[in-house]
């Protein structure tokens, strides 16, 4: 039985990698994230392929345009059947994504703010002032009010996401998630896997930890030792 509350992002250069990779790990994962560095090379044929071999698929498409287009972006994606899909946290964006979706059973996830940001960033981009923590919550209250199963969203965030009244039965995912020891490379909101899941989240995204190690199976499983208790 997988852990399936880790997923390893396949952030590899062209699916041909990523195919090796999954090969590599084996029957130690069972989820799967895949984002828009492999659509060029059929990473939408690879995640068809993870679902069809009874993997769980996390399209990390960042969805965000009309309303119109994103309900037809969520529902020609229907036949892959992936189990979460992410969009931008608007409200417009998330309420077309889940017209869009249907019936069926592909959870919308709406991307609060970037892990790779800071207030800094935040202000270069000219994004409302005040503390980003704050700004998070209510971008997280606001998605889950239009309709969104759950949120991407920062473990620093995630109890005060989980608090909200309206998080009652939805997802908390979260990026960013560095073992004790490693790299952060380009994040700047990060925590240890085992604080993530305390502090709220349902499921943690692992990428370069594990793709990026000289031995991603026994880092995997490192995580999953770690997460067990």
């Amino acid at each position: 039985m997988y852990d399936n509350r880790l997923i390893v992002g396949l952030d590899l250069p062209d699916s041909t990698a990523a195919r090796a990779m999954v090969g590599r790990l084996g029957d130690t994962v069972g989820f799967y994230k895949l984002g828009l560095g492999l659509l060029g090379s059929g990473g939408l044929d690879l995640a068809a392929e993870l679902k069809r071999a009874g993997r769980r698929v996390f399209l990390d498409l960042k969805l965000f345009d009309i309303p119109n287009t994103v309900a037809n972006a969520v529902r020609g994606l229907a036949p892959i059947a992936p189990d979460f899909l992410t969009v931008h946290g608007d409200p417009h964006v998330v309420r077309a994504a889940v017209a869009g979706r249907g019936d069926s059973a592909t959870r919308i996830l709406a991307v609060t703010l970037l892990t790779s940001l800071d207030r800094d960033d935040l202000d270069a981009a000219m994004i409302q002032s005040g503390d980003l923590a704050a700004l998070v919550i209510e971008r997280a209250r606001r998605a889950f009010a239009a309709g969104a199963d759950g949120v991407i969203a920062s473990a620093q965030e995630a109890a005060a996401i989980r608090a909200l009244p309206e998080a009652a039965g939805r997802l908390i995912v979260t990026p960013g998630v560095r073992p004790a020891g490693a790299e952060v490379h380009d994040q700047k909101r990060i925590a240890t896997p085992a604080a993530a899941l305390a502090a709220g989240a349902d499921h943690i995204v692992v990428a370069r930890p594990i793709i990026a190690a000289p031995d991603p199976l026994a880092a995997a499983r490192g995580i999953l030792s770690g997460i067990a208790g």
